[in-house]
């Protein structure tokens, strides 16, 4: 009588289920793939948002030390190492990593739009003269005069195609007003540089 358990090739159904459980050979290598990106990604972030990332302080160093090197091959081997380093992490500690990196993602697009309607903003000011009014009907505090005084020599500054120094601290002007409005929060700089800190 034939065996219920087993297939027509005679296999028992298990076998194969065993055979299947293991990643295949592609997905093991997409999985480092994505494990090296993930690590790189890193490397490329300010070494104070990287301090503060959780992860084990052996993954921490490799990549914190990949930071300093300048050395094209040397950074090429560490960055490889680092990739070794990730592949040691649990699903959690990947997961948790990956949670941080996305929510810095989710911060600078905010920033990015806050940045780009300020810059707005600041067009508006050189092109439109009843933005002005609007602007100090908003923020009455502002020095009337210093503001007019900005608008006309930033667009002298671009008639003439000089250094755009005018245009930039009227930006600074209403990088404050948003800072204030936000409650303190600085929003990111003009170049989308976050000043690092030291630790």
């Amino acid at each position: 009588m034939p065996n219920p358990n087993r297939g027509a090739c005679g296999f028992q159904s298990s076998e194969f289920e065993q055979e299947y459980e293991r990643p295949s050979k592609s997905e093991l290598k997409r999985q480092m793939t994505v494990l090296q990106k993930l690590g790189e990604e890193l490397v490329n972030e300010a070494r104070d948002r990287v301090k503060r990332v959780p992860m084990p302080e052996d993954v921490r160093d490799a990549i914190l030390e990949c930071q300093l090197i300048k050395d094209h091959e040397g950074r090429r081997r560490q960055l490889q190492y680092v990739g070794k380093k990730m592949r040691t992490l649990d699903e959690e500690e990947v997961a948790a990593i990956q949670r941080t990196i996305d929510s810095w993602k989710g911060l600078s697009k905010a920033d990015t739009a806050a940045m780009h309607a300020m810059e707005r903003r600041r067009d508006k000011l050189l092109t439109d003269d009843k933005a002005l009014t609007v602007l100090l009907s908003e923020n009455p505090e502002l020095d009337v005069q210093h503001l007019r005084t900005l608008i006309r020599n930033a667009r002298k500054e671009q008639a003439e195609n000089k250094p755009p120094k005018a245009y930039r601290e009227i930006f600074q002007i209403l990088k404050q007003i948003a800072k204030k409005q936000n409650g303190g929060k600085d929003e990111a700089d003009e170049d989308g540089v976050e000043p690092e800190d030291d630790e």
